[in-house]
């Protein structure tokens, strides 16, 4: 029987509850237990795929091909449990769900309400699709005191009771802030978020303290005392220097051992943090450095692109290197500004992205790449910006463009009609905008003895798509008569899914987002293929 632990945060967001609860999944794996993870968000969108990257950060996409919240990126990074549908669920999602049914007259003519109706349904996704999991981690997004977070709050404490509360533990996470100009840790904020959560009728059975200093033993007998928890379940978090030390510093405080004596369980095996450790060594102490240009539109927020600077992270992982990222907002790049801007840069990256804004400045860096020989990587829209740029200057193409733009005549990028899946025809459409993406895993083709088919050491792989536009295959033959070669291909041959330069040391665009696959322990080729492209480049 699955046991299910609650995750839930307090007094501020972004304490880090999703990283919290990708660690205890990786401690709780690595003792032998099989664990899954799951995040529910309180904000009405079915899902993220519209929202601004400044107002939730990334939208992380899963293999089935849903679009869901950034920490999905974080369990699997650190669970290497790939993510399904089934693993996040929105407020927006449990009301059209609802209503859909009371629509439909599945209620039989009863008044639909907050309770029993939605509670119902969020104790239902918590429920589904669970097989032989010893472990379940729920992530309820927001904090306590939230008006969007209560009816899944409710939904959990109802949860508890029906599933038995020895099969239930509360993990509330909270913030315990340092008073500089008192030189004091205040537990106060934490004792009021309890509290709050205590007025709900749920008493959590561990608090983690999130503080930027240790707190000490009389401050965290304070919290034990009026939190109604013992001593050793109170979890000091500091701030850590990166994110690979996290399970390391939650085994240290036996945050592990203190949620398998909650259930009464023995460990089936050791905890293995040898790879953290070795990680965390390389992270924080190498000396080998290289530097790198990431140009896109929304790379004032780092969680705009919270999984392709991991994926950076983890190529210069595979090639014992600090990757050092610069960050240029496009729409201030041009070609009279680029030279000066790209000082000391050794490797080019244009990540994903959707509309005109900041496009020419993207033109612009990726011309620079090419002639200068710079090592480049393109993903998704950043393939799409290579193709035209190369459309443009080697195919004498001057009005090429995509028909994202607008209409035009030498559109080398275009709106997706139609495309396989799983052998059934799917539509695309640009009028409903949500979930009607090419989304989730597709298979490509690789061309033999090309750099790509080279790098994964295969002529078949999976990759994770989200994109609305294609490059039109119809261009093919003129491109690679001029030196960029189509070197990956979806199955049937329509639809481009890999370009490179027969003329230059490493220059790739893909149609896919190879950074959603790539962990801190297993690096992804693609990106470790990169960074050693990018270190060679600065030797010169």
């Amino acid at each position: 029987m699955a046991r299910y632990i609650f995750v839930t945060g307090g007094v501020v967001s972004s304490l880090g509850k999703g990283l919290s609860s990708a660690s205890l999944a990786y401690l709780l794996q690595s003792r032998g237990f099989k664990v899954r993870i799951r995040k529910l968000d309180p904000y009405l969108n079915i899902d993220p795929g519209t929202m601004s990257p400044f107002q939730h950060g990334e939208v992380f996409v899963t293999d089935d091909g849903a679009e869901t919240d950034l920490d999905l990126g974080h369990y699997e990074r650190f669970s290497n449990i790939s993510a399904k549908k089934t693993d996040n669920i929105t407020t927006g999602k449990i009301y059209s769900d609802v209503l859909k049914k009371e629509r439909t007259g599945k209620y039989l003519g009863k008044t639909v309400q907050v309770i029993p109706h939605i509670t119902n349904r969020i104790k239902e996704f918590i429920r589904n699709d669970i097989a032989k999991e010893d472990f379940v981690i729920c992530e309820i997004g927001g904090t306590v005191g939230d008006i969007e977070s209560l009816p899944f709050l409710e939904a959990i404490r109802q949860f508890s009771n029906e599933t038995g509360k020895k099969n239930t533990l509360f993990i509330h996470l909270t913030l315990v802030p340092y008073m500089k100009a008192s030189d004091e840790i205040k537990t106060k904020p934490t004792q009021h978020s309890v509290k709050e959560l205590r007025s709900i009728g749920i008493q959590p059975d561990i608090i983690i303290c999130r503080s930027e200093r240790s707190i000490p033993l009389d401050q965290r007998k304070k919290i034990s005392l009026f939190c109604n928890v013992a001593i050793e379940d109170v979890i000091e978090t500091v701030d850590v220097k990166t994110i690979y030390e996290a399970p390391i510093s939650f085994n240290k405080e036996k945050l592990d051992d203190r949620v398998l004596n909650f259930f009464g369980i023995k460990s089936k095996k050791n905890v293995n943090l040898k790879p953290w450790k070795k990680i965390t060594k390389l992270v924080l102490n190498t000396n080998n450095k290289v530097k790198i240009a990431i140009i896109g539109k929304y790379v004032e927020l780092k969680d705009a692109y919270k999984s392709l600077d991991e994926a950076l992270t983890h190529g210069g992982i595979a090639n014992n290197l600090k990757v050092n990222l610069v960050r240029i907002e496009s729409d201030n790049l041009n070609l009279k500004t680029i030279k000066k801007k790209m000082q000391g840069v050794s490797g080019i990256l244009i990540p994903g992205g959707f509309g005109k804004r900041g496009t020419e400045g993207k033109i612009a860096a990726i011309k620079y790449a090419r002639l200068n020989k710079i090592p480049f990587l393109g993903i998704c829209f950043g393939m799409q910006m290579a193709v035209i740029e190369f459309a443009r200057n080697r195919l004498n193409l001057k009005n090429a463009t995509s028909s994202e733009f607008g209409s035009s005549k030498a559109s080398v990028v275009g709106l997706m009609s139609e495309w396989i899946k799983d052998g059934k025809l799917m539509k695309g459409t640009d009028k409903n905008l949500g979930g009607t993406m090419r989304l989730g895993s597709y298979d490509a083709h690789l061309k033999k003895d090309t750099k790509i088919s080279k790098i994964y050491n295969s002529m078949r792989i999976k990759e994770r798509h989200r994109h609305r536009y294609e490059v039109n295959i119809n261009y093919k033959e003129n491109f690679e008569k001029k030196g960029m070669i189509f070197s990956g291909l979806s199955p049937d041959g329509k639809l481009p899914e890999i370009v490179e330069l027969r003329d230059h040391p490493w220059f790739i665009g893909v149609q896919f987002h190879p950074e959603f696959k790539s962990r801190p322990l297993s690096p992804h080729p693609l990106f470790s293929s990169f960074i050693e492209a990018v270190n060679n480049k600065s030797k010169k």
